[in-house]
């Protein structure tokens, strides 16, 4: 059967292709040396090196061999997999060789991956086993955004049986992997063993099941076209929702929505069981309730009628600490960000650094100077995000905590050029 790229964008992008050296990605990488278009746009492989199985440096080194065969530059990636995450040996990898590739894709580019037709079939099948809805079962995505640009799988509707054929047409050389061959983990005993005897008596059977993806894709489409302009209305903040709004959504959009708020900020997806928590004992908390749910280095906490989205290491390094002009906006080592806004610079710097205790700051009207503990507390700002202040000072003197709280002297000078100063947290 023979395999034909898809006809090329008017302006190529540039591809990265994570070349594992097995079947599926050979055909993939191969298949693109082919097209003068991508060449000239830009064509590189990634290799994680996982470290697994004994052969694994055998198999880094014939995919050097190969690249270097087809004048295609290669990076290899060594990566250290958790055996100890709790989330299984399979997952650990697969999240490994995901924050390698994030590491490696340049702005712009493209990361081609070689999933195909039977990989659709075999999620769609473990998904519905899971009890996911329609959107664990749209599955795999042709194409979404990844890390500084995105992913793309061009051989999504293909059937691993014709990357076979395109294989031995090209005489191509590719690696077996071993575990490949045992049924130990999920996805390998519905290859080995499910989906054959479907096909004995559907012999389109991976066609059907990657068809149904595709549909529950069409539908999820549409369903997040709604969300997005629900989860609009809860928004009162990045990272922040507003109970009373989300409580005015019908039960099941809810999951839909908290779901959607925690994949938009780039957080661990949301469980069942953290839907559930959050129905049962964050929503209907009294005003100043503080319940909360953590999972995956993640937590929703309510506070004071909001949900609140943090990663559980939100902080400022205690003794993080830089020079700031407030010509360009600083990006703070939890994710967050300092602006100055209209004004061109600070007339003099100001070190910027995390809260150690003890420091005082005097408010504009005032002659004497108040503990900032206390004013923190009576300005109502979250516990979390006080870990996360960033505190402005010129020399000794407290000028700044965030935007919250300004000193007297830092007021007048922003008031005299029409500037404002913003701290905007970091939420994940």
């Amino acid at each position: 059967m023979k395999i034909s790229l898809p006809p090329p964008p008017a302006a190529p992008a540039p591809v990265l292709v994570g070349f594992s050296g097995g079947l599926d990605s050979t055909v993939l990488l191969h298949w693109l040396a082919q097209s003068p278009a991508q060449r000239g746009a830009g064509l590189r492989a990634v290799h994680v090196h996982h470290g697994l199985q004994a052969p694994a440096d055998d198999w880094a080194a014939h995919c050097a061999a190969q690249c270097a065969a087809w004048d295609i530059a290669l990076q290899v990636i060594p990566v250290e997999v958790a055996r100890d995450s709790g989330e299984g040996l399979e997952a650990a990898a697969r999240h490994a060789r995901r924050t390698a590739f994030a590491g490696a894709l340049q702005p712009g580019e493209q990361l081609a991956l070689a999933h195909h037709r039977d990989d659709q079939a075999e999620t769609f099948l473990l998904r519905a086993l899971r009890g996911s809805g329609v959107d664990g079962l749209a599955s795999i995505k042709a194409q979404a955004p990844f890390a500084a640009g995105s992913v793309w799988r061009p051989l999504l509707q293909v059937p691993r049986s014709a990357l076979l054929a395109y294989a031995q047409t090209h005489g191509l050389a590719w690696i077996e992997d071993p575990s490949n061959a045992s049924d130990a983990a999920d996805r390998n005993f519905l290859r080995l063993h499910v989906m054959p005897l479907l096909q004995q008596r559907w012999p389109q059977a991976d066609a059907a099941f990657a068809r149904s993806a595709a549909l529950c894709a069409q539908s999820q489409r549409l369903l997040e076209d709604t969300d997005h302009e629900a989860l609009r209305r809860c928004t009162v903040a990045p990272g922040v929702l507003e109970c009373a709004r989300l409580l005015r959504q019908p039960h099941e959009r809810r999951a839909r929505l908290l779901r959607q708020w925690v994949r938009n900020c780039g957080l661990p997806p949301l469980p069942a069981a953290g839907v559930e928590a959050i129905e049962r004992e964050l929503l209907p908390a009294a005003h100043d309730g503080d319940a909360q749910f953590a999972w995956q280095g993640a937590r929703i906490r309510r506070w004071r009628g909001e949900l609140h989205l943090l990663s559980t290491t939100l902080a400022l390094p205690p003794h993080w600490s830089v020079h700031w002009d407030g010509r360009a906006p600083l990006a703070l080592p939890d994710g967050g960000q300092l602006d100055l806004l209209g004004a061109p610079r600070l007339e003099v710097p100001l070190q910027v650094r995390a809260r150690r205790g003890g420091e005082r700051i005097q408010l504009p009207g005032r002659t004497h100077s108040h503990a900032l503990k206390d004013l923190l507390q009576q300005r109502g700002l979250p516990p979390w995000q006080r870990r996360q202040l960033p505190l402005l000072f010129d020399g000794e003197m407290l000028m700044a905590a965030g935007d919250r709280i300004i000193a007297a002297a830092l007021q007048h000078w922003l008031d005299e050029h029409d500037a404002q100063l913003r701290w905007t947290p970091g939420v994940a």
